[in-house]
């Protein structure tokens, strides 16, 4: 795995580096007063889709961060398939962003924190593309806390 490097920083991996892409996307979904799940779409090392949640906004359930990134990279990309890219988000997807990402063919999804409840870890299926590989877990503290946050200011 390649590492990046910023001045005197230590170095970062990519997955880190991306991950907190995806993080300035769920707090630009926090600033609308949206659910604070962001998501961006990487092709060879380059940024080619970026989503956050919009379901309030566009008054649309279908709205999540993923089908917005994955929409826009296929968009850049000229065609409906992203067998070369990495989904990154900064919650486990759900069912159906899971199954979107599916027929995107997208290589690799990396997300951020796990979710028990709408996460599609939690049925005994397979329901993404049989070559993707899935990483969970990374900057998971920072990602939930986004989460966490979020519904206690709403139980207020």
């Amino acid at each position: 795995m390649r590492y990046v490097t910023f001045g005197d920083e230590p170095p970062i991996s990519p997955d880190d580096f991306f991950m907190a892409e995806a993080i300035k996307e769920a707090k630009l979904a926090l600033a609308e007063d949206e659910i604070p799940i962001g998501a961006i779409v990487v092709c060879k090392g380059r940024i080619i889709g970026r989503g956050h949640n919009l379901t309030e906004r566009l008054n649309d359930v279908s709205a999540h961060a993923e089908m917005q990134a994955l929409t826009a990279a296929a968009n850049f990309m000229g065609g409906k398939y992203l067998p070369e890219c990495t989904l990154y988000v900064t919650l486990e997807p759900c069912v159906m962003c899971a199954g979107a990402s599916y027929w995107f063919q997208v290589s690799r999804i990396v997300f951020g924190a796990y979710d028990v409840k709408m996460g599609f870890g939690r049925i005994n299926q397979k329901i993404t593309h049989p070559k993707t590989i899935i990483s969970g877990g990374i900057q998971e503290n920072e990602c939930a806390e986004l989460v966490r946050n979020f519904f206690k200011s709403k139980r207020k």
